[in-house]
């Protein structure tokens, strides 16, 4: 049987209280579901067996054995291995030649050939179809998933944890990764799962592990339970899950995207004809699997990449090829999708990020310095105003959990109450308090008339914000359709590069 057994589990980083005390156990055939807000503790804990961290305190057990981990190559020898959300791939190599890295063989020579005989016997006995001698840059993302997965069964992992395995895979893909895992628990696997997504959890756990503020507050059937109950277990209140939207009556257009041309950053096409308009008081939503030019797309239009071809009107105004400082004084907002890459500054305080973009202006500039007592007050003003959870506004920004982090740069960007807000995935790895309190940012933003692109690859969130949706796929549009009435299949057949010929005129709104 396998089996984990972690008890009394305490890990600190330096004097923070990650995990408290946890016991955690999880059974040989069944999928457990291990949730909770931004900072609960579950990726330390995880991290923990894993064998990427020693803990301060407790114990562990597989399979009724005491193991000490020094080193996921420890874990991976006692049949434990873990699933990033950000794959540990190399691209250039083959499927087989990832899944030979880091194992020990015999002889100088490697057996290829045998290694892809015995990933081509996984994938087909767990359905994991994949070509072991394609290489990583040629796979889609589910199949670099994929290629994950099959690398663990091969070094013999019996217990499989996966990290938000969902996030970057279309509504098909995630349906037939839930049907996998439902079938490796039949045979018998331990299957740990992280996620965000409720409904998700429900639909493929056998039991459910909540964790609070670094302690297990429950450990449920999934089946005696529901998405308003393990919310209020992760977040201690209840939570609104209906977005209040009313209907959208959208002014005039405010950006019109036409025939836009991008590079990415390898140098090859990221953007191959877009076209699209968002209105005065509306969401337009952008669908698609990661690295289909969603990015590429918000930075030409905030500045930050040149097109190769086409334009960015704002107002019918030609901006396209302008600065990001120009994009921001004609009143644009960017929430990029790297927040403490791109859009904060982790290793500055919370004053110094909220002011980066108006220090130059009055009242926090008084000619040529800084009024501190201008700055420290717009920062109290905004710490207060989005709830920002903070000993004090000297704190680094690295410091602050995710949610945090995601509200100070939110907080930032939204102060000049902008014209154009381009958001890239806002909620991406926020907890479901976060999520809530961003939400209500965006419908707030687009009730007092901005126009808004929303680029996620949560299709409940863009449902449930969207006025409208588009779907990008290599860098064209396939379709546009109205939120209220678009049928998910359809979306994720979109997504999937299938259905409809591209289009861009379908669904656009509003007055000239």
């Amino acid at each position: 049987m396998n089996a984990v057994e972690m008890t009394g589990i305490t890990k600190r980083f330096a004097g923070v209280l990650a995990n408290d005390a946890v016991n955690f156990t999880a059974q040989a055939g069944e999928v457990h579901a291990l949730l909770g807000e931004n900072g609960a503790g579950k990726s330390t804990l995880m991290s923990v067996l894993a064998g990427l961290y020693h803990p301060d305190a407790g114990t562990m057990a597989i399979n009724g054995q005491p193991v000490q981990f020094r080193s996921p190559h420890d874990a991976i020898a006692h049949g434990v291995g873990m699933v990033y959300q950000h794959f540990m791939l190399v691209d250039s190599l083959t499927v087989a030649e990832n899944a030979m890295l880091g194992r020990r063989g015999r002889g100088l020579r490697l057996d290829t050939a045998g290694v892809e005989q015995e990933l081509t016997r996984l994938s087909e006995r767990y359905r994991l179809r994949v070509d072991p001698r394609a290489r990583i840059w040629q796979l889609s993302v589910g199949e670099q998933q994929r290629v994950e997965i099959l690398r663990l069964l091969y070094r013999g992992a019996k217990i499989l944890i996966f990290d938000e395995p969902t996030a970057v895979l279309t509504p098909q893909e995630a349906a037939d990764l839930v049907q996998t895992l439902r079938h490796m628990a039949a045979e018998g696997f331990c299957i740990i799962f992280i996620s965000h997504k409720l409904d998700e959890v429900l639909a493929v756990a056998d039991r459910i592990t909540v964790l609070r503020r670094g302690r297990v507050v429950a450990t449920t059937e999934a089946r005696a339970s529901d998405r308003r109950g393990l919310a209020r277990l992760m977040v201690g209140r209840e939570v609104e899950f209906k977005v209040n939207r009313p209907p959208a009556t959208p002014g005039h257009v405010v950006l019109s995207v036409a025939g836009l041309q991008a590079q990415g950053d390898r140098g090859l096409p990221a953007l191959a004809g877009v076209d699209l308009q968002i209105c005065e008081g509306e969401i337009l939503g952008v669908a698609g699997v990661a690295g289909n030019g969603q990015r590429e797309l918000a930075e030409v239009i905030t500045g930050l990449r040149p097109a190769t071809g086409g334009h960015v009107r704002l107002w019918g105004r030609e901006m396209t090829g302008r600065s990001p400082r120009q994009m921001v004084a004609a009143g644009v907002a960017h929430v990029p999708e790297d927040r403490s890459g791109t859009g904060l500054i982790p290793s500055l305080d919370i004053v110094d990020n909220l002011i980066l973009k108006n220090y130059r202006q009055p009242p926090v500039a008084q000619g040529p310095f800084l009024n501190g007592y201008a700055a420290d007050a717009f920062s109290d003003r905004l710490i207060t105003e989005y709830n920002v959870a903070t000993p004090g506004r000297t704190v680094r920004v690295g410091l602050l959990s995710g949610g945090n982090q995601q509200k100070v740069l939110l907080a930032r960007e939204l102060a000049g109450e902008p014209k154009l807000l381009v958001a890239v995935h806002p909620t991406r790895g926020v907890d479901i308090g976060a999520t809530e309190a961003i939400h209500q940012l965006l419908i707030a933003q687009r009730a007092r008339g901005a126009a808004i692109l929303l680029i996620s690859e949560d299709l409940d969130e863009l449902l449930a914000l969207s006025d409208r949706i588009t779907v990008l796929y290599e860098g064209r549009v396939m379709g546009t359709v109205d939120a209220a009435t678009a049928d998910i299949a359809h979306l994720g057949l979109l997504m999937a590069g299938g259905g409809d010929e591209p289009s861009a005129a379908s669904g656009q709104t509003g007055s000239g």
